[in-house]
């Protein structure tokens, strides 16, 4: 049995997938900076706005929105701020270990004590 792709090409030999050419992946790129970057310039903003996958972003971007959805296949769109999201969580997890990293020290201090007195003892950040 031929594959989903194989079936196309056979029944549309001269249909040449516009959206995944380098030139169109460029502009599609670009539409996505553009996006992201009106968001973390506006973070200081309220959003009022919901894309896919629960990303929520300021009515000052819908634009920049509006133009990325257009370049992008939805799939990349959805790809995307899904990407976007988990870096942004990672970051706040590494924001969030930093400003602990004091309180982490007293733990670090009492863990070599107790590793050099043969006591066993567990890091808690």
């Amino acid at each position: 049995m031929a594959q989903p792709q194989e079936a196309y090409a056979t029944r549309n030999p001269n249909n040449i997938r516009t959206d995944v050419l380098a030139e169109a992946r460029q502009a599609c790129y670009k539409a996505r900076d553009a996006f992201y970057a009106c968001v973390e310039k506006e973070t200081d903003k309220k959003p009022t706005e919901i894309a896919s996958v629960g990303l929520l972003y300021p009515s000052d971007c819908k634009a920049s929105r509006a133009e990325f959805e257009k370049l992008c296949r939805a799939s990349w769109v959805n790809h995307f701020d899904r990407q976007y999201c988990k870096n942004r969580r990672v970051q706040r997890l590494l924001d969030d270990k930093e400003s602990r990293r004091d309180h982490c020290k007293v733990y670090e201090d009492s863990y070599q004590t107790r590793q050099q007195h043969g006591k066993m003892g567990f890091i808690l950040c």
